[in-house]
C-alpha cells in the first residue's frame, strides 16, 4: 500500500513539474538594462517665426504713389527710398516762396544802401548844426537860420530811422517766409517714403500708381536682427528656462537644425492653454525667412551628472502609476519610478539600479502583470 502511495506522490510531483515548466504558457519579451551617464535636460515646444519689431511704413499724406518698384523679399537700407507720393502743387509753392525770399533779399540790400546814404546826410547835418550852434551863441546868425539847421538834422535822422524800420520789416517777413519754406520742404520730404531700418520687405500693400490715404501702410519691413521664434511651452516645465539658454530650432521648410538662444520670456501666462511664450533668437538667420512659419524648439536647461537613464520604450503605466517592469528569475514585478527629466530617447530617475533587468512591453503580446512568468531574450 505504501508502495502505491509513494508511486502516486512521485507521479504527482512529476505532473506538477511538467505543468509548471511546460504546460503553463510563458511569453518571450525583450529586456534591457539602464545606463549611468550624463544627461542633457531639455524642454521643447512648438512655435512660429516672428519678430520683435515689424515696421509698418506708411505715408502721412494722401496721394498717388510714384516710383514704387519693391517686392516682398527685397532688402532695403535705412534711409533708402521706398516710394514717392505725388505732392501735387507743393513744388510750385516752394518755388514761389523761394522767389519771394530772393526779392526780399534784394529789397533789403537796396534799403541798406539807401540807409547808408541817409546816414551820411544825417552825419553832415549834425556837423553843420553843431557849427551853427556856436555861431548862433555868438549872435552871428539869426534864430530862424539856426532852427532851419535843427530841422534839416531832424529830417535827416528821421529818414535813417524810417529806412531802418523798413529793413526790420523786411527782415521779419524774410524770417516768416524762411520758416514757411522750411515747413514746405520738410513736408515735401515726407512725400518721399524712406526705410526706417535695414531689413527685408515682408509684405507690400500697394502697387505703383495706387492712391494711398494718410497713415495707410505701404510695406512692412523687418530687421534680420529682430527675427526670432516665439515658442509656447507648458508652464509646468518652462519654469527652469532662463535668458541665455542654448536652443535648437527645426523649421517646417528645412531639414536643417538652427542654433539659437533664449532672448525673452513673457512674464504673462496664457490663461487658456497655460503656456508661456519664450522667444528664441537665431545664431544664424536662415535667408530667406518666412514669418509665421512653424518651428519645433528644444531648449537645454540643465545637465544631470552620472544619472540613471532608462530608455523611454521601457516606460509603462500600471494601475495608474508610471514605472517599469523588472524581471528576476523570470518573474515580473512592477516598479513605480519618479522621472527627474525627459530626454530624446531616455528618462532620468534615481529609483532604478544599473543592474536591474527591465522588460520592454510589446503591444502585440499578452499585457504584462504582477507575478507573470516570462522568457527573456
Amino acid at each position: 500500500m505504501k508502495k502505491y502511495i509513494l508511486i502516486g506522490l512521485v507521479g504527482l510531483g512529476i505532473g506538477f513539474g511538467f505543468y509548471s515548466k511546460v504546460y503553463v504558457p510563458k511569453h518571450t519579451f525583450a529586456t534591457l538594462s539602464p545606463t549611468v551617464s550624463n544627461m542633457q535636460v531639455r524642454v521643447n515646444g512648438v512655435g512660429e517665426v516672428g519678430a520683435k519689431n515689424i515696421y509698418k511704413v506708411a505715408s502721412l499724406y494722401s496721394g498717388r504713389v510714384q516710383n514704387f518698384q519693391l517686392n516682398e523679399g527685397d532688402f532695403v537700407k535705412k534711409g533708402s527710398t521706398i516710394a514717392v507720393i505725388d505732392s501735387v502743387d507743393l513744388n510750385d509753392k516752394i518755388k514761389e516762396t523761394q522767389a519771394t525770399l530772393l526779392k526780399l533779399k534784394s529789397d533789403k540790400k537796396s534799403l541798406r544802401l539807401d540807409k547808408q546814404s541817409a546816414q551820411v546826410t544825417y552825419n553832415y547835418q549834425k556837423d553843420l548844426l553843431k557849427k551853427n550852434k556856436k555861431l548862433y551863441a555868438k549872435k552871428a546868425i539869426s534864430e530862424l537860420e539856426y532852427k532851419k539847421f535843427q530841422t534839416d538834422a531832424k529830417v535827416a535822422n528821421l529818414k535813417v530811422q524810417t529806412l531802418q524800420a523798413k529793413i526790420n520789416s523786411l527782415t521779419h517777413q524774410q524770417t516768416q517766409l524762411q520758416a514757411t519754406l522750411s515747413g514746405l520742404e520738410q513736408r515735401l520730404e515726407r512725400f518721399t517714403i524712406v526705410a526706417p531700418t535695414d531689413g527685408y520687405i515682408t509684405k507690400k500693400y500697394i502697387a505703383n500708381g495706387d492712391v494711398v490715404m494718410p497713415s495707410s501702410p505701404i510695406v512692412e519691413v523687418v530687421n534680420p536682427k529682430d527675427v526670432w521664434v516665439a515658442t509656447y511651452i507648458d508652464t509646468r516645465i518652462s519654469g527652469d528656462v532662463k535668458i541665455g539658454d542654448i536652443a535648437t530650432m527645426k523649421l517646417r521648410s528645412s531639414a536643417r537644425k538652427f542654433g539659437g538662444k533664449v532672448v525673452a520670456i513673457n512674464p504673462i501666462n496664457n490663461n487658456v492653454t497655460y503656456e508661456r511664450e519664450i522667444d528664441i533668437a537665431f545664431d544664424n538667420l536662415p535667408i530667406p525667412f518666412y514669418l509665421k512659419e512653424q518651428a519645433i524648439v528644444n531648449i537645454d536647461i540643465e545637465t544631470l551628472k552620472d544619472i540613471v537613464k532608462v530608455p523611454s520604450k521601457a516606460l509603462t503605466t500600471y494601475k495608474e502609476q508610471e514605472g517599469v517592469w523588472i524581471v528576476k528569475d523570470s518573474i515580473l514585478h512592477f516598479k513605480p519610478i519618479t522621472i527627474l527629466a525627459y530626454g530624446d530617447k531616455y528618462v532620468a530617475t534615481k529609483d532604478i539600479a544599473q543592474n536591474d533587468v527591465l522588460v520592454v512591453p510589446d503591444p502585440k503580446k499578452k499585457p504584462l502583470s504582477e507575478g507573470m512568468k516570462i522568457n527573456e531574450k
